[in-house]
């Protein structure tokens, strides 16, 4: 009889902990979230203490029921879910939907043997104070969801949403915009003296920049005042006025915490928050290593802390001074401050063993695994090594009467440079990028070889990249490390910004909802009111604020504020530019409009005159009907080929059987608070690119499986996958029942493969 049964999320945490645990312990999976708040009411009785109605997930049936057949074999059950508030509240969902009142719950911080068997020696009860905190987090973005959606309908556009934290996210893309906008350039110039010691020192070319006059800054602000010190500098002096030599060190960056990982993946990479931590994920719950079995690799990937465990930080002084030596292992061990706002639940993310180097596991990680889990490494291993020292120069030259400085820098001990330096979002010069110095003294006699001026203008502020935008976030106390991710790609999802070369940009219908959400709502996108409830809600987890109260000071005076929009807010569409183009027609001007198609120019007269032309006052042709793109895939009612088609709402796939065979497919489109998010199945990838495999909706309310790399990757199938590979042809198995049949069929999800086998239905 199996003693102990361990309920994790993830099925590839269950292969993982089976490698190392014995025959006494049973593993199996949730899948995440069991229960939550039903999708087409707003779940919570407001009346009743913002009580919330939790309804099991849908598609969580068969796992329940398994999960609960294991249950009763077991002696004692350990609920291992995520070590965060979600984890927590996920423990707590099962223990209520299992009825189990005797789990314990046990977290670790890296799936490695060590830190399980520690774990499973020291259970606890589940943790209420992080219950009530996620449950308060998730009632609260219910309630903002939930009511201002239908105000956006209602006043802009069908199907839009706002969101609590999403929409302050957009309000600082905004707020980036206008000031680039608003910004007017100023103009400056630079003038750089290309110098040499006289002989008989060799010639030795360096280059100092202009300071200023008689020991004061002064600028240069056109080109006749650039023109005026060329004059004056001609025929003066050039001597040595100063020169000051100091040493400088340089200390490594902190391990990585979620926002830098996501911050790094992005610069050095060119990944996306999204898709370095599904990445992210993989190596923290294992990766097969061979004859080694699957090994987490990683600590948890989702943390603000930079703290390291001491038995981690001993191991890797023994591998710095064995791989680099006594210099390159600091005295003691640094320690790295915390934010202000971290909570410090878990470690840093750091490798699990610093002795599994990246070359070690290039042949058991795909590239992208590979590739990430390098940088975890690096980042790690130079976090505790020794700084950089550098012997820096800086010399004061005189051009008769007007000041010139040249730096210069040497690299005298690399340090943790020998393994790693940061990547950085400016242009500005770091040391390592500083040439040497000739050896100057005072008063010595210098050669002019050039002077150069050149013209700059101010620049305003830049758009926010993923990498800025998460530090910006984190800075200003919004979201926590669990939320970066899904926040970014959620604002994309409902097109209220885009990636315009990496960069985000606010599209017309962002700042018009961003302009009726700061309006009506200021206290909902105040950045500061955002950040002090996160702050509150790491209150109500600490056991020092109460989550009843917490929402009742929110709601009240949020509802208030609600019914008074629903009254004053002004019905808005995305603002109509005029422009000097005549509508051929009726002579009107013609406006730029925009459609799902894009912008073109109608006539300011409509809907009396319908006349519409291209932007460049072209006539505007019918657009030409595509042919329907056939896809490998097949209908799961009849069988024919699907085709790609373009209707309302985006891309579809349709049956090609069509009228009669109406099966549609809905592959790509927004959500919305009322509309069940894409969930990615845990433990099963995409067979033909290896992306995540994505649990998607209809707009019928039809569940298929597609990937989420659409529509480069047109992967897509009625079977839910389960991580199993066919035997015949290597792609991943799905379940599905068969129609008038109770009967499970498991078969290969590959349409051009028959293999199929037959489970026993458990119900």
């Amino acid at each position: 009889m199996v003693k102990t049964l361990i309920i994790v999320e993830s099925p590839a945490k269950t292969k993982t902990l089976k490698n190392f645990l014995g025959k006494d312990y049973m593993v199996e999976a949730s899948m995440g979230h069991v229960r939550d708040l039903p999708q087409k009411e707003l779940g919570v009785d407001i009346e009743n203490d913002f009580t919330p109605k939790y309804v099991r997930i849908s598609d969580r049936k068969d796992v329940i029921k398994k999960i609960a057949e294991a249950a009763k074999k077991a002696d004692s059950v350990l609920l291992a879910s995520d070590p965060d508030r979600e984890g927590e509240a996920i423990s707590w969902h099962l223990a209520q939907a299992l009825q189990i009142k005797n789990a314990k719950r046990i977290e670790f911080n890296e799936i490695t043997r060590s830190a399980v068997e520690n774990a499973i020696q020291h259970p606890r009860e589940i943790d209420m104070k992080r219950v009530n905190a996620q449950e308060a987090r998730r009632i609260l973005d219910r309630l903002v969801g939930y009511r201002l959606s239908p105000l956006l309908w209602k006043k802009v556009r069908k199907n839009l949403s706002a969101g609590r934290v999403q929409s302050v996210a957009v309000r600082l893309i905004c707020d980036r915009e206008r000031e680039i906008q608003a910004f007017i350039p100023e103009e400056y110039w630079s003038l750089t003296a290309t110098l040499t010691p006289q002989p008989p020192i060799p010639k030795f070319p360096f280059e100092a920049k202009y300071v200023g006059k008689n020991g004061k800054k002064q600028a240069i602000n056109n080109e006749a005042e650039a023109q005026a010190l060329l004059t004056e500098l001609r025929n003066v002096p050039w001597a040595v006025k100063s020169v000051k030599k100091q040493e400088r060190k340089r200390n490594p960056s902190p391990p990585f915490i979620t926002s830098t990982l996501q911050q790094e993946a992005s610069r050095k990479l060119g990944f996306g928050n999204r898709r370095t931590m599904s990445i992210a994920q993989q190596l923290y719950e294992g990766v097969d290593l061979g004859s080694e079995g699957a090994v987490g690799l990683i600590t948890y990937m989702r943390t603000d802390s930079t703290r390291v465990a001491k038995e981690a930080q001993e191991e890797t002084r023994t591998f710095i001074t064995d791989q680099y030596g006594d210099p390159y292992r600091p005295a003691t061990p640094p320690i790295y401050k915390a934010r202000s706002q971290a909570q410090d639940a878990h470690e840093a993310i750091r490798p699990t063993s610093i002795y599994r180097t990246p070359d070690m596991l290039s042949d058991f990680l795909n590239a992208d695994q590979l590739k990430l889990y390098r940088l975890i490494w690096q980042r790690f291993l130079a976090s505790q090594m020794s700084p950089a020292i550098f012997d820096v120069t800086t010399a004061d030259i005189l051009g008769g009467e007007y000041l010139f400085r040249a730096t210069g820098s040497v690299l005298r001990f690399n340090g943790f440079m020998a393994v790693y330096t940061e990547g950085k979002d400016t242009e500005e010069v770091t040391d390592e990028e500083r040439t040497p110095l000739p050896e100057l003294i005072k008063d010595q006699i210098l050669d002019l070889l050039n002077l150069e001026p050149k013209q700059h203008f101010t620049e305003p502020p830049p758009r926010y990249t993923e990498a800025t935008i998460v530090k910006a976030l984190e800075e200003k106390g919004i979201g926590r490390p669990s939320t970066y991710a899904s926040i970014i790609s959620t604002i994309v999802e409902r097109e209220y910004v885009v990636l315009d070369q990496k960069r985000f940009i606010p599209t017309d219908l962002g700042f018009t909802v961003n302009d009726l959400l700061v309006k009506h709502f200021p206290n909902i996108l105040d950045v500061g009111f955002t950040a002090e409830m996160e702050t509150k809600l790491d209150d109500i987890e600490e056991g020092n604020r109460e989550k009843v109260q917490l929402l009742k000071d929110f709601y009240f005076p949020f509802n208030e504020t609600l019914s008074e929009a629903h009254e004053k807010m002004e019905r808005v569409k995305p603002e109509s530019v005029l422009t000097e183009t005549l509508c051929p027609n009726c002579g009107k001007p013609m406006a730029i409009r925009e459609s799902r198609m894009g912008k073109f120019l109608g006539c300011s007269g409509y809907p009396r005159c319908k006349t519409i032309l291209n932007l460049d006052g072209t006539p505007r042709e019918a657009p030409q009907k595509e042919e329907p793109k056939v896809t490998d895939q097949k209908c799961p009612k009849c069988g024919k080929p699907l085709v790609e088609r373009m209707g309302r709402y985006g891309k579809f796939l349709g049956c090609s059987g069509y009228p009669k065979c109406r099966t549609i497919i809905k592959i790509q489109g927004e959500e919305t608070e009322q509309r069940p998010a894409q969930v990615v199945l845990e433990g099963v990838k995409c067979p033909k690119d290896g992306g995540d495999i994505l649990e998607k909706h209809s707009r019928r309310g039809t569940i298929f499986y597609g990937c989420s790399n659409y529509p480069k990757c047109d992967f897509a199938t009625s079977l839910k996958p389960i991580p199993q590979i066919c035997p015949e042809c290597g792609w991943v198995l799905g379940e599905g029942k068969q129609r008038g049949k109770s009967d499970i069929v498991v078969k290969c999800t590959n349409p051009d493969c028959s293999y199929i086998m037959k489970q026993k239905d458990d119900g």
